[in-house]
């Protein structure tokens, strides 16, 4: 029997989100031994392609088990070797963390890091260039969604700069925002494009996927790397059960498949919408009573999360308190936001427009206290 219930009245914290009913329908199943028999490699097959959509892409997508960071990890150790220079371009604590795990890998990072409240220019895109002129990177890196500051980058100049300045690999983390806006794998010449099942597809926060193009694949081979989060082994999962490198999570991948198949039901269009309205909702209904956003005018802001200014003379942890209380949750931030922004993650189950009303008749609410 499913007992599907949201974690709160109002939830909107912003990852992991409140799972989908028909996931926790799916998760409630027992499943027998992956490699007993066809019936999960045909759900592998199934999921894995029709993630290419959510990517925008015609090339491979692989499924792992474990959360966001396992394919963000994945991708660099698969793609890197010691040495190598990595352009990562940023406007926030995690288009600058790419930078950050690069020099940990014993790779030299260049960095055009931008301000955490904007998004990427004419301006950006000119200190890009000028980068990669000078030291000829072998990967960039950026983020399309950067949820700590409710952003969404514009990624097509970008991707037509590494195609035509012959960047040879390009990785972008669109965690946050595959299955809640449009992802553009191919049109972004990326190789590899990242996903989490806890954002916009409502499942708990256990798998991960991302897509690899035949030059990346190349690369892949070449350099070698193996390990929990190794892409090399998943060249042929689709092949054969007992290629796959650990036990395949078949609760995982059955989660994907309903939360895939709820988007596939209402149209990918419309849940583009859907996310779209209430971001939008959310912003104004900020705006109407008084709380400033966190993003700089001029930028971009994402239809999957919202970063607004935490009101003044309240502190951060009376603040989360008191909203959750009233049984709104939200999300706090991270890096030099940390203490200064507070975030709504309206994605997945939660780009509902219902809650939101309910959720700026609370933030009226607290304020006027």
């Amino acid at each position: 029997m499913n007992t599907f219930t949201p974690y709160a009245p109002m939830p909107f914290y912003p990852g992991p989100v409140s799972v989908h009913p028909a996931v926790s329908a799916a998760l409630a199943k027992d499943y027998a031994p992956p490699r007993m028999g066809t019936e999960y490699l045909e759900l592998y097959r199934s999921v894995s392609t029709r993630l290419q959509a959510l990517l925008g892409t015609k090339e491979d997508v692989i499924i792992g088990t474990g959360e966001g960071m396992l394919v963000l990890w994945g991708a660099l150790k698969s793609l890197l070797k010691p040495g190598n220079v990595v352009l990562s371009v940023g406007t926030g604590v995690f288009g600058d963390g790419f930078g950050d795990m690069a020099e940990i890998l014993g790779c030299k990072a260049v960095k055009v890091s931008e301000p955490y409240d904007t998004t990427i220019t004419e301006a950006t895109l000119e200190k890009v260039r000028e980068a990669i002129r000078i030291h000829r990177p072998v990967l960039m890196t950026a983020v399309h969604c950067e949820t700590p500051s409710g952003t969404l980058n514009p990624l097509e100049e970008l991707g037509r700069i590494k195609h035509e300045m012959g960047v040879p690999f390009f990785v972008v983390d669109a965690v946050a925002s595959a299955g809640g806006a449009p992802v553009d794998a191919d049109l972004w010449h990326a190789d590899c494009v990242l996903g989490g099942s806890q954002k916009c597809l409502s499942c708990p926060p256990d798998m991960s996927f991302m897509s690899v193009s035949k030059a990346a694949w190349e690369r892949i081979r070449e350099v070698g790397y193996a390990g929990y989060d190794a892409v090399r082994p998943f060249e042929h999962a689709m092949e054969d059960v007992m290629t796959h490198p650990y036990t395949p999570n078949w609760w995982g991948v059955a989660a994907l498949d309903a939360g895939l198949r709820a988007i596939e039901e209402e149209g990918l269009k419309n849940v583009f919408a859907r996310h779209e309205a209430v971001g939008r909702q959310c912003r104004e209904g900020l705006a109407e009573i008084g709380i400033p956003l966190w993003t700089a005018p001029e930028a971009v802001n994402s239809p999957t999360v919202t970063a607004a200014r935490i009101p003044e003379g309240w502190a951060w942890p009376d603040w989360r308190k008191a909203l959750a209380a009233e049984g709104l949750v939200v999300g706090g931030s991270l890096g030099p936001l940390a203490g200064k922004v507070f975030r709504l993650g309206h994605m997945g189950t939660q780009a509902d427009a219902k809650r939101m009303s309910m959720a700026l008749e609370t933030l009226k609410k607290i304020l006027a206290r």
